[in-house]
């Protein structure tokens, strides 16, 4: 539902200043906890004896609830402001990390799914509140500045993580590939994983304990509340007027995809590595989110100056499809590739078909940002309406890993890769026409269906509101 924000006009430097710094610390904990899935998946794998289908339900949990409570969270920003909200998040999120507790010491897996869909509830009330703060903290016109500043602590956080946790899980557990495995006994075997799971409780009462801190610190800070009013557009807006838009749609359509292959290249790779003896597997996830970072401040520096959206989408799919190819041919045991990527950086090499499913990071960091707006453009009183259906599009990062689990399991893990492609080639798609159709039908691009506005100027604030992922 849309929202147009009182209180909203800039602040003194001070205060955004101030504001600042308090929402990248927490745009810090939204990535802190998102891309902390991709080293726990291997460990719940070996702790709850699980194909890779199942362990996939992690990915599914955690990315369903962003479906399921995005409505909820804005009904509940509608009745206590965004700064509470923020602060209810972060007391959800910490519930959802103290169930790690209860869950590790029985090793039962449904209740860690419990617990990881708590934190992603707590999740998306939060995320659901600092976007639009974000954006209403300062002026509109230097918006996307402090939204790309976030998006480097959200993806940041994603290359540290999985340093710290794999610090805290592996240290003197010996090796755990599956190989290894494989090779134990059922007593050698049950002992690993009991003391695998109780080391998940140390970090995630650790987290549970700094969330409830940020919370108490959020709640008694000066942060300027802004009070959500309700838009006089919405109701001249049909319940369904938004399946109108091709545009939309089908910007919708690439959204869930995309969310899909982040979500894969991402969170997959750690198990992937265990798969091929890779040492150091829980800290793989931490190779996507570098070349991610690297990806996000390439678009930072070159859109729209030397790069329009829409051709950094196209370069976005083409990179995507080239890296696929290269995860899917690549060599499992020969690592010259990352020697002459990462050597100079003394990074640990990798098997060339790992590096290559790490370099999608890069392909897909520019992705979200460039959909939103073509998506949105020339919606006027639909956008709204419009930017809640592409939200919906983050449900891909649920399903589509769970396809990749089934044919990992039924197939090979590297082949399973090849669900990626047909996911770019309709990223590609979108870039090259998709984002053009102004009806349904082909021939007519141009036309401006109802209730559209020709400018798309009314969709701007919503872009930026949504532009973070």
């Amino acid at each position: 539902m849309k929202r147009r924000d009182t209180g909203s006009a800039s602040g003194s430097t001070r205060e955004v200043v101030v504001a600042m710094l308090f929402v990248s610390m927490l745009f810090f904990i939204l990535g802190f906890v998102t891309w902390l899935n991709g080293s726990l998946i291997p460990y719940l794998k070996i702790v709850c004896d699980l194909s890779n289908f199942q362990a996939l339900f992690v990915t599914f949990a955690f990315y369903i609830a962003y479906t399921v409570m995005a409505l909820p969270s804005a009904a509940v920003l509608d009745r206590v402001g965004y700064k509470h909200g923020m602060v209810i998040g972060l007391g959800v999120m910490a519930t959802g990390a103290l169930l790690f507790i209860p869950a590790a010491r029985s090793a039962a897996y449904p209740l860690f799914l419990l617990a990881l869909f708590t934190l992603a509830t707590g999740a998306t009330l939060m995320q659901t509140a600092v976007n639009p703060y974000l954006v209403c903290i300062g002026s509109r016109e230097s918006a996307a500045m402090r939204i790309s500043i976030m998006g480097l602590f959200n993806k940041g956080a994603g290359v540290v993580v999985p340093l710290l946790f794999a610090s805290l899980m592996l240290s003197g557990a010996g090796d755990v590939s599956d190989i290894a495995l494989e090779a134990m006994g059922a007593a050698q075997k049950e002992a690993l994983r009991a003391q695998l799971a109780e080391r998940l409780v140390f970090p995630y009462l650790v987290m549970a304990g700094g969330l409830l801190l940020v919370m108490v610190i959020v709640h008694f800070s000066r942060l300027r509340e802004i009070t959500p009013e309700k838009d006089v557009d919405e109701v001249a807006v049909r319940r369904f007027g938004v399946l109108q838009f091709p545009q939309l749609v089908l910007g919708a359509l690439a959204l869930f995809v995309y969310v899909g292959v982040e979500v894969i290249a991402g969170d997959t790779i750690g198990l992937y590595g265990q798969q091929l003896n890779v040492q150091h597997f829980g800290v793989l996830t931490s190779y996507t989110m570098g070349f991610m970072v690297l990806g996000y401040l390439v678009g930072v520096v070159a859109i729209p100056r030397l790069l329009s959206q829409k051709t950094a989408l196209v370069l976005s799919a083409l990179l995507g499809i080239l890296f696929t190819c290269g995860v899917l041919s690549g060599s499992a045991t020969d690592a010259g590739l990352a020697r002459v990527l990462l050597g100079w950086l003394g990074v640990p090499a990798v098997p060339d078909t790992v590096l290559y499913l790490a370099l999608l990071g890069f392909a897909n960091a520019l992705v979200w940002p460039a959909i939103w707006p073509l998506a949105l453009e020339g919606l006027g009183k639909y956008t709204a309406a419009g930017s809640a259906l592409l939200v919906m599009g983050v449900a891909g990062g649920a399903l589509l890993p769970m396809l990749y689990g089934h044919f990992s399991d039924a197939a090979h893990p590297q082949t399973a890769y090849a669900v990626m492609l047909p996911c770019y080639a309709l990223i590609l798609f979108y870039a090259l026409k998709g984002h053009s159709l102004r009806r349904w039908g082909w021939g007519q691009a141009n036309a401006t269906p109802s209730g559209a506005s020709t400018t798309g100027q009314e969709s701007g604030a919503s872009v930026q509101k949504e532009a973070n992922s």
